[in-house]
């Protein structure tokens, strides 16, 4: 059981080391930088089509093929094809009305707190070039 989690688990652990540490430095202090980039954008795209998307998961029945294991006169377990219904969740995404007045709020406020963020990125990203100087290609 051991062997077979650590076999699964063993290439997250290789994703996860991916990157020189000078990447991984700035990678992991500037998620808050990336994350509210993401927001302001999402915003603007709002503001800019007049509503927002949403998602929501929606199960849908659909027919399909399963194997049923059935035993047969020697006693031996075979496996029989025979069409079933199945569950599937698919995710639907949606327009949502947008009030454009809070909306632009949002996107105010987010870019003053990108512009905090920014300054803070870019120190880091300095401190990480520093601490962790990438070696000149050959």
């Amino acid at each position: 059981m051991f062997r077979r989690l650590t076999l699964a688990l063993l290439p997250l652990a290789i994703l996860a080391g991916c990157g020189t540490p000078q990447e991984r430095c700035i990678r992991g202090n500037t998620r808050e930088y990336r994350a509210l980039s993401r927001l302001l954008a999402e915003t603007e795209a709002n503001l800019a089509r007049g509503y927002a998307w949403q998602e929501r998961d929606v199960v849908r029945t659909r027919i399909t093929i399963c194997q049923r294991p059935v035993r047969d006169k020697d006693g031996e377990i075979r496996y029989v094809s025979e069409s079933c219904w199945r569950d599937y969740v698919d995710t639907e995404r949606y327009r949502v009305p947008i009030d454009p007045a809070a909306e632009r709020r949002v996107r105010d406020n987010l870019a003053a707190k990108l512009e905090v963020q920014e300054a803070r990125a870019r120190q880091v990203v300095s401190q990480c070039r520093a601490a962790y100087p990438e070696e000149a290609a050959a």
